[in-house]
């Protein structure tokens, strides 16, 4: 039989919400509706609308405003589509808004790959938390995170309870940290042994695998983390203007 793609729930919310902004249903200005009222209408849970909402505000179609909620800004020019990159949003990823679930948390030796990230050729242990993110009930991808020990000490990174407004935002309140870049890698490969399990995935089904390295402005590496997302489940789009 032909193979058919259905395209996960929220990126249905985000595709319908951009024509309704396109088409002027939305107008620029407007008051966009709630993630209630939105989560009611798509018959589907309001993680799934949280997350279409961030992708919308990430890419510069709507924007929020605190207490008052988010309003159409309309189509983006393309720089703007293209200004938000899946490393840099994982920084901003709200655990206490999200469908999911830590894993583990605790000192780990990081893998050759990581180490080389966080420039730690000796593999001395560091602060590993692992979270399995789920969409629509199932399991979606596992973002696992790496901080050196001086970066997580006198933060909320080794708690199990969620954390709330992302690891950016923890740690320039936490301990002044101050991320200016982040260098990304994406690549193709099995699954580690963890990743077949929490993903319910067989050992060869191949994952795309992200690999991000946060850095301060001189270029030394800060935390680094990684998420591994089954092929079968995801795809990678980018956008760029050309000279």
């Amino acid at each position: 039989m032909p193979y058919e793609y259905t395209p996960p729930k929220y990126a249905q919310v985000i595709a319908e919400l951009q024509r309704r902004i396109e088409n002027g249903e939305y107008p620029p200005g407007t008051l966009m509706p709630s993630e209630h009222q939105l989560s009611g209408e798509f018959g589907i849970a309001r993680p799934t609308v949280v997350r279409a909402l961030r992708v919308l505000r990430q890419e510069g179609w709507i924007e929020t405003q605190q207490g008052k909620g988010s309003f159409v800004r309309g189509r983006p020019a393309l720089a703007e589509v293209t200004a938000a990159r899946r490393g840099a949003a994982e920084l901003d990823r709200d655990e206490s808004r999200e469908p999911g679930e830590l894993v583990s948390v605790g000192l780990a030796v990081p893998p050759p790959r990581i180490a080389a990230l966080l420039g730690s050729p000796d593999r001395q242990e560091v602060l590993c938390r692992r979270r399995l993110i789920r969409q629509d009930g199932d399991p979606s991808e596992v973002v696992t995170w790496w901080f050196p020990r001086d970066v997580a000490e006198g933060t909320s990174l080794a708690d199990e309870a969620p954390l709330h407004g992302g690891v950016r935002a923890h740690l320039a309140k936490r301990k002044g940290v101050r991320v200016d870049h982040v260098v990304e890698q994406v690549t193709a490969r099995h699954p580690a042994p963890h990743e077949t399990e929490l993903l319910g995935i067989a050992k060869s089904v191949p994952v795309l695998a992200l690999y991000a390295s946060a850095r301060d402005a001189s270029g030394s590496p800060l935390f680094a983390l990684d998420v591994a997302m089954p092929g079968t489940l995801h795809e990678l789009e980018d956008a760029y203007p050309v000279g």
